[in-house]
């Protein structure tokens, strides 16, 4: 075989990982966002919120999510902030508390947000 012949074999398969392994490998990253900013908001909502509670019998609802979770409450794989629901807020009548993402467009009332009561 020639160089030739070779380069034109790792071109030809290199083409084909690029348009079938590579969609394949970013539909997971992009799953893997979701993923993130669902355990995020659900830890938040189930243990975090829970916790904050019992500490604080006085209070009805922390001031903001680093009130609640610390520096853990940072941004959400798309770099926005979380959003916290608690007491007039809160995402339903049964729920006391409630986090969110706003997904990757930004944009509240979505069907791409992840939210911790759904």
């Amino acid at each position: 075989m020639t160089l030739l012949e070779i380069m034109i074999v790792l071109a030809i398969l290199a083409l084909v990982m690029g348009l079938v392994i590579g969609p394949k490998v970013m539909d997971h990253y992009r799953d893997s966002k979701t993923q993130i900013a669902r355990l995020a908001v659900e830890r938040f909502a189930d243990q975090d919120f829970p916790q904050w509670a019992v500490a604080h019998t006085s209070e009805k609802c922390p001031r903001s999510l680093v009130d609640l979770a610390g520096k853990r409450a940072g941004s959400d794989p798309w770099d926005a902030p979380y959003k916290m629901y608690c007491g007039d807020s809160a995402p339903a009548a049964d729920t006391a508390f409630g986090a969110a993402s706003l997904g990757p467009d930004g944009r509240e009332n979505t069907p791409d947000d992840v939210r911790s009561w759904e």
